[in-house]
């Protein structure tokens, strides 16, 4: 059963989640937040990196998705934003798993049924699909929900490439 690490990036807080999926079957393993410190940004990214590769290490996803950039009025966060996805696309990369990158909309299209979803949907769908009890912290849930997102995308992802390849 594959696993997948999805991941809500943030200069702040990093949302992080992990399911264990086989087509529809889907099963809960862990989700949290990584919290970093005031402090130098530089050393925010170092946190980021060094927690999500600890949480890579003992979890051995086969598969890390991380949702895009959203940019909307403050070019200063949305860059920060960037730098914070780019120190979790590095973690993953360094330990050679494939990435996928999804939008917001599509994140919320594949969990909810529809991109205009807003955050309670989400973590109502999220808790729902993977039978969580107990009440989940938005980051985590985003991360989960990313997670569930490239398990529905990825068997067209796959197929499009085999594709790809036999008529090249």
């Amino acid at each position: 059963m594959p696993r997948i690490l999805g991941i809500d990036p943030g200069s702040r807080l990093t949302g992080f989640g992990i399911i264990d999926a086989d087509g529809a079957r889907v099963r809960h393993v862990v989700n949290g937040a990584i919290r970093t410190a005031d402090g130098p940004f530089p050393q925010r990214l170092r946190c980021i990196f060094e927690q999500l590769s600890q949480v890579l290490d003992e979890y051995r996803p086969d598969a890390v998705a991380v949702e895009q950039v959203f940019v909307n009025r403050n070019v200063d966060s949305a860059l920060k934003l960037g730098q914070a996805r780019g120190a979790a696309i590095c973690a993953a990369v360094v330990r050679d798993l494939p990435v996928a990158e999804y939008a917001p909309l599509q994140i919320k299209q594949a969990v909810v049924g529809t991109g205009g979803a807003n955050k309670e949907q989400v973590q109502f769908m999220v808790r729902a699909l993977l039978k969580i009890s107990q009440p989940l912290q938005p980051d985590a849930a985003d991360a989960l929900a990313v997670a569930l997102c490239h398990n529905q995308h990825q068997p067209l992802a796959q197929r499009l490439a085999r594709l790809q390849r036999e008529t090249t």
